[in-house]
């Protein structure tokens, strides 16, 4: 009887503070989907703008949807042989208690599963960057549909959910190195791999239009990722949630004076594009170690990502592969450099006690986290791989050669980014008076 009493006082009880802590991160993630979307549409031509917006919010839509559908009980269902899970109650969320909690924490499933969910729609939304200007709106949405159930779904299992092989075997993966970047960035090069450069790669300049856009993206970005890493220890009762908030925030700031010394080095001069592009890539890194490293170690892994990621974007012309935004360079090199950092940088007292080499560990946490960053890019290469041919041979990834040159937006959206024709001044102003306005209005209504 008094072992009863006492498994009952300890039973986890519904946490209001933790909640509600819990759908504030929720939100953020959620605001990093269109953030992304910004970063990305600053980063192409003008004739792609709109397209590039797309792919990342209809992602919102869809895995959304699935999510409900099957997706959350594929991931965090009761596992099945560590490679999926399955919960038949969870199908369609119908039979979840409004105060049921999640497994050995204060929060409601639902609570769990949306923050989940944001998780899951951010991380299609990251491939998209790497085909930009070249595919199919159709084919795209339903490369999403494919990917996640085949793919995104499966590896969240192995990462989180208990029983999962990553999961029992020890790999550290606070908020999504491998299930989310690793993941994201070996599918954005499996599908470049079929479908094919841009016309004009190598040859033609394919600068970003809007810098601006592209740093209002970034700030998004970095505003959101507290949410995203914070938030993956799912409460604020001992302290590990603010550790992450801290060195979310020190790494970032690292990966960009990192990123931009190298490519004042190499190139000659600090750009606003290195500046986003090196917190993006601080951001990726830290995500996996923010929760083992000191943030003197937090500062080691965002110096190093910023460099070395700064230098696998160029990698992409030595190679031949067209990565348009660097999601390879950035989340693929990222995401494997903050998982193995944490084998040399963990120091034991973070979010568990196992230390990395540097603090007395020795070697056997490298090799968990080589196991896990290996197994996660090696599965979604080949798989996105596949599933991009399958759709290439079918109903096509690309769009025509003269849609691509003319510009993706009218083609797959009849709608551009701009309208300069009423801006005021310069060529592209009609007078009212021409015999051309009337007909040139009527073009544009059509």
């Amino acid at each position: 009887m008094a072992q009863a009493i006492t498994l009952a006082a300890d039973a986890p009880t519904l946490s209001a503070a933790n909640t509600g802590f819990m759908l504030i991160c929720s939100a953020l993630v959620m605001l990093m989907t269109p953030g992304l979307a910004f970063f990305y549409g600053g980063m192409v031509r003008v004739k792609s703008t709109l397209n590039m917006l797309m792919m990342s919010f209809i992602s919102l839509g869809i895995v959304t949807i699935l999510w409900v559908l099957y997706g959350f009980s594929v991931a965090f269902g009761d596992d099945k042989g560590s490679l999926v899970g399955w919960n038949s109650d969870w199908v369609g969320l119908s039979d979840i208690g409004l105060t049921e909690l999640w497994d050995g924490y204060t929060i409601p499933v639902f609570v769990f599963l949306v923050f989940q969910l944001m998780f899951a729609v951010l991380t299609p939304a990251l491939i998209s960057g790497a085909l930009a200007d070249r595919v199919k709106f159709t084919a795209w949405a339903l490369f999403v549909a494919l990917w996640v159930t085949v793919v995104y779904f499966p590896v969240a299992h192995w990462v989180w959910g208990s029983g999962g092989w990553a999961f029992e075997l020890g790999v550290i993966d606070f908020a999504g190195g491998t299930a989310v970047h690793i993941n994201a960035g070996a599918a954005a090069l499996g599908v470049i791999l079929v479908i094919g450069k841009r016309i004009g790669f190598k040859k033609d300049p394919m600068r970003p239009h809007s810098l601006p856009l592209v740093m209002l993206g970034a700030g998004l970005l970095w505003f959101g990722w507290f949410g995203f890493n914070a938030g993956s220890w799912l409460g604020n009762d001992d302290g590990v949630g603010a550790l992450m908030f801290v060195n979310t925030q020190v790494a970032t700031g690292a990966a960009v004076l990192g990123w931009l010394a190298y490519e004042k080095i190499r190139h000659g001069a600090f750009t606003t594009l290195g500046a986003a592009s090196g917190a993006v890539s601080g951001l990726v890194a830290i995500t996996p170690a923010g929760g083992a490293v000191s943030p003197l170690g937090a500062i080691a892994v965002g110096l190093i990502a910023g460099v070395l990621c700064a230098m696998a974007v160029g990698l992409k012309y030595k190679l031949g592969y067209d990565d348009s935004l660097d999601v390879v360079g950035v989340h693929l090199v990222g995401g494997i450099i903050g998982s193995l950092l944490i084998g040399f940088f963990a120091t034991g007292k973070g979010q568990s006690d196992v230390a990395g080499l540097f603090y007395g560990g020795g070697l056997d946490q490298f090799w968990k986290q080589c196991a896990g960053v290996f197994g996660v890019l090696a599965y979604s290469l080949v798989a996105s791989a596949v599933l991009a041919l399958l759709i290439h041979k079918t109903i096509g990834m690309r769009v025509s050669e003269d849609e691509e040159v003319a510009g993706i937006d009218q083609a797959e959206h009849a709608e551009t980014a701009y309208d300069f024709s009423g801006a005021g001044g310069g060529a592209a102003r009609t007078p009212a008076s021409s015999p051309a306005a009337p007909a040139e209005s009527k073009k544009v209504d059509a």
